[in-house]
């Protein structure tokens, strides 16, 4: 049985991955899915200096103290800038890299240069997000209406720099990651 790490995108938690994570789990999986900091029920933790790097620390000390090896790291949304930051720091904890509908940004290349938005987000100093029209009729536009509305009463803003930043400088391209088998 395989080792599976969900990482979430922007303005979700791990609450994305609870229908995957039953049925990896139900299967034999291990499945993991952390919210990241000032994500979904941690967003009170919310704070200047969280960026895709922070997050991909979080990433790579999970696996470091749940002593995870040979695993299938995926990301969707925003979560793949962590995973790809994360495929750096734990590169001999990780079998393969999923990239689930998913963003995976070159050096110095930002979120709003490759993503087409209906409406600005709604930006403070700490957070940025989507209105709720925005979310309800793009982000979860293609939901059955029940999942819809589960979802849209979790979405919580993001940690702006993990979004907004431009992508920190990454030898993720420089190496064979696309080539792990």
């Amino acid at each position: 049985m395989a080792t599976y790490v969900l990482v979430h995108g922007a303005y979700q938690g791990s609450w994305i991955w609870k229908p995957v994570i039953e049925r990896l789990r139900a299967a034999g999986h291990r499945a993991y899915a952390p919210t990241l900091d000032g994500c979904a029920e941690r967003h009170h933790l919310v704070r200047p200096g969280i960026t895709v790097a922070t997050h991909a620390q979080e990433v790579a000390q999970l696996l470091f103290y749940e002593d995870l090896t040979d695993v299938v790291l995926v990301g969707t949304s925003s979560g793949g800038m962590v995973i790809q930051k994360a495929a750096e720091l734990a590169r001999d904890r990780i079998a393969r890299l999923v990239f689930a509908d998913a963003l995976a940004l070159l050096p110095g290349e930002r979120v709003d240069e490759i993503v087409k938005r209906a409406a600005p987000n709604e930006t403070t100093e700490l957070t940025t997000g989507p209105s709720r029209a925005d979310a309800e009729s793009r982000l979860f536009r293609d939901l059955d209406p029940p999942v819809r509305a589960w979802a849209l009463a979790r979405i919580t803003p993001h940690p702006v720099a993990a979004l907004e930043a431009p992508m920190e400088p990454t030898v993720f391209w420089e190496q064979t990651w696309l080539l792990l088998t």
